[in-house]
């Protein structure tokens, strides 16, 4: 069974969103061992979209990204996917699947089945699996705001 870890860029006072951390090479090099490292990625919904509209068509090289970043799109192309929603159930991304069962077992299943561990990255999910102990690791990265 692989470890479910709960990653976060998180600013000194709080604030979770991806817009106000700071984007640098030092932040993409710890996600991108955190990513290289997992053996899947779990969203919500709303994240998945997210990151849908944006890394497949850098990883395709249809938008202009230096090379580290278009490494990045790929690597995440090609990484397995999974998503929670109540909403959708089909999502075309490359590698991206749907988790089908109840939060809990669908989850657990997933761990079960993801010896390298999946890197868990929604908010809003990582609170309901946080209520059902589900998450064995945590690792925020902090940025001054």
């Amino acid at each position: 069974m692989g470890l479910l870890t709960f990653s976060i860029n998180v600013t000194l006072d709080g604030c979770v969103d991806h817009k106000e951390g700071i984007a640098d090479d030092e932040t993409h090099a710890f996600f991108t061992r955190l990513m290289d490292e997992g053996g899947a990625m779990l969203w919500g919904r709303i994240t998945y979209e997210m990151m849908e509209s944006y890394w497949p068509a850098v990883a395709r090289g249809d938008v202009e990204a230096p090379p580290a970043i278009r490494e990045w799109a790929v690597k995440l192309d090609a990484k397995p996917k999974y998503v929670v929603s109540s909403t959708r159930t089909d999502f075309p991304w490359a590698n991206s699947h749907y988790v089908a069962d109840d939060l809990r077992t669908g989850v657990q299943r997933l761990k079960d089945a993801t010896p390298a561990g999946v890197l868990l990255g929604s908010g809003k999910l990582a609170t309901e699996l946080d209520r059902l102990d589900l998450i064995d690791e945590y690792q925020f990265l902090v940025h001054p705001r």
